[in-house]
Formats: structure tokens, C-alpha cells, sequence
């Protein structure tokens, strides 16, 4: 029973962990993206990991928290502009192709020698440079905090105050994806994601509508990278097509085109997906199914659970739990 115990306060941790957050917001980009504009984008992890160097190597060059973070998003939006220039008049599978190849373009740079002075190359940027600023910001009291079963420090890395602004920043991107999907604005990219063809014939340029979602939703991707690395470091491995698959996973399951799916997606993904790998490797370590399964083979089994689920979602519930089906009969674009 005490392991059980133990084995549910680490999934309730994980529910509103910081990096929970970061995949929700960065669900809620790509969710502008697919579920409302039709958009397939298969890197979002590249806008986060621009955002996250982008506000590391500001923080480290001196800038402050509020700077650092406009430098995230800007980061964002010029990626999402150079890769949106040239591609948006492609569709589908051949979108896809174009987003995770520029999401590994910017891993490979990331990792690389030729920028080590700035990126710290495959080490990446450790968190003790850059987290300062966000710290200093903390109103919390110094100490520790416990509410029910869970229990941390007040200012740190992994700190009540990271979640707090984590969780924060994810209700006000809500609110802001809440509000322009609402719009005349957010009709069209609607309209779009239906049929483009008869907003183009509307006199709409549908070209310009798809590239201000590509940028909405790439920024919320650069702030869902800086929420990943504020309780971690920034190492680009970390950060490659395993984050773009997750985050398709968290929206799927949620439900895309819906407001709070992404949210509900992160939470109910990272806290089941926690259940399980606790149990699993509680089972290894005291059951005969150690023999079977080990503690190393844990997140490998793990994986391969998250890819079947994606799988199930796809074939048996496209919509997710909070969507419509009707409302995603669409074609990707």
C-alpha cells in the first residue's frame, strides 16, 4: 500500500509539473497550428529549442528575465518566418517532411562545434547561467512549502515559484487562443483548415492567414521551450523528435481544435505516462517480472507504450477526448 501511495504522489507531482507545462503550451501552439488552421507541422520542437537557447544565451549575455523572454519569442517568430516563406504553398505529407527535417537543422546547429561558444554544443548550457534571473523575480519566502502531499522548495529549479509562472503563462496563452479562435481571424483559419479553396475564392489571402498561425503557434512553441529548461538544462539532444512526438500525442489526446484539449492532453499524458513507469519499475525491482523487465528497460518499454498509444488515438478516437469528430473531417495542409 505505501508503494502504491508513493506511486501516485509522483504522478499527482507530475500533473503540474513545469514540464508539463511546457508541452501544454507548446500543444496549444501547435494546436493553432493543426487543429485550427490545418497546418501539419511535424517540428515544434525546433521552435522550442530556439526559444530555450534563445533565452539562455540572452540571460547569460546579461539580459534580463523580461528581455531574455522577448528574445525567445522573437527567436520563434524568425524561425517560423524562414521556414513559412518558402513552404506554405505546400500541403500535407510534404509539409511534414519540411518541419522535421528544419526541427533537425536546428538540433544538428545546436549540438555542433561551430557554435560552441554560444550553444555549448552536444553539453549544451547548464542551468546555473541562466536561471538567476528568473529566480530573482520569486515574491515566494525562502523555505520549503507542503501542500497535501506534495512538497518543495519555494525559489529554485524545481520550486513551487516554477510552477506557478509555468501554470500562468500556460492560462494566459489559453486565454489568448480562447479569444482569436473567437475572432472573424479565427473563422477563417477555420475556413481554411476546411476548405481553402473557398476562402481563397472569398477574396481572403489565404497564404498571409497561414503564416500569422505558423508565427502565433511558433512562439508559443519558443515559450514552451523556455518553461522546459527553467527547472533543467538546454541540450538539444534532449530536445529533438521524441519532444515533437509527445506534444502531437498531448494534442491528439486532448483533443485538437479545442481550447483547453491541450492542457487536459498534457496533464492526463505525463501523469499517466509517470503511473506507469513507476509501476513498471516498482514491479521490476521487487516481483519476479524483474526478470522479464528490468529498471534500464523501463523507459524503452515506455516509449513504445507512448507510440501505440498514438497509434490507438488515431485509429479510435481522432478527436481526442474533449473534440468533435465532425469538426476535424478535414484535409491537412
Amino acid at each position: 500500500m505505501d508503494e502504491f501511495l508513493r506511486i501516485l504522489t509522483q504522478s499527482l507531482a507530475e500533473l503540474i509539473a513545469p514540464t508539463t507545462a511546457a508541452y501544454a503550451i507548446a500543444a496549444i501552439g501547435l494546436n493553432l497550428h493543426f487543429g485550427y488552421t490545418g497546418l501539419l507541422n511535424m517540428g515544434q520542437a525546433g521552435f522550442m529549442l530556439l526559444g530555450a537557447y534563445g533565452f539562455g544565451i540572452a540571460t547569460i549575455a546579461g539580459a534580463p528575465f523580461l528581455v531574455a523572454l522577448l528574445v525567445a519569442m522573437a527567436a520563434g517568430l524568425l524561425f517560423a518566418l524562414i521556414l513559412g516563406i518558402p513552404t506554405l504553398q505546400l500541403r500535407g505529407d510534404y509539409l511534414a517532411i519540411v518541419t522535421i527535417s528544419a526541427a533537425e537543422i536546428i538540433r544538428w546547429l545546436g549540438r555542433s562545434t561551430w557554435q560552441q561558444e554560444w550553444t555549448g554544443g552536444a553539453s549544451g548550457l547548464q542551468g546555473r547561467d541562466f536561471k538567476g534571473t528568473f529566480q530573482e523575480l520569486s515574491p515566494l519566502p525562502d523555505g520549503r512549502t507542503a501542500i497535501g502531499p506534495l512538497e518543495y522548495i519555494n525559489t529554485g529549479s524545481d520550486s513551487w515559484w516554477t510552477r506557478i509562472f509555468a501554470w500562468g503563462l500556460v492560462a494566459l496563452a489559453l486565454l489568448f487562443v480562447w479569444l482569436i479562435t473567437r475572432s472573424p481571424w479565427g473563422r477563417v483559419l477555420k475556413g481554411i483548415r476546411e476548405d481553402e479553396d473557398a476562402v481563397r475564392a472569398l477574396g481572403k489571402n489565404v497564404y498571409s492567414y497561414k503564416l500569422q498561425s505558423l508565427v502565433l503557434g511558433g512562439v508559443l512553441g519558443s515559450l514552451g521551450g523556455v518553461l522546459y529548461v527553467l527547472p533543467l538544462t538546454i541540450a538539444p539532444d534532449a530536445m529533438g523528435r521524441t519532444m515533437t512526438f509527445f506534444t502531437w500525442t498531448v494534442l491528439l489526446l486532448g483533443g485538437a481544435a479545442t481550447v483547453f484539449g491541450p492542457v487536459l492532453g498534457a496533464m492526463l499524458f505525463f501523469g499517466a505516462y509517470m503511473f506507469l513507469r513507476t509501476g513498471m519499475r516498482a514491479l521490476a525491482e521487487n516481483t519476479g517480472v524483474g526478470e522479464i523487465i528490468t529498471t534500464t528497460n523501463v523507459e524503452q518499454i515506455g516509449g513504445m507504450l507512448v507510440g501505440v498509444t498514438l497509434m490507438l488515438l488515431v485509429i479510435f478516437r481522432p478527436q481526442g477526448i474533449l473534440g468533435n469528430k465532425k469538426e476535424l473531417a478535414f484535409n491537412v495542409r
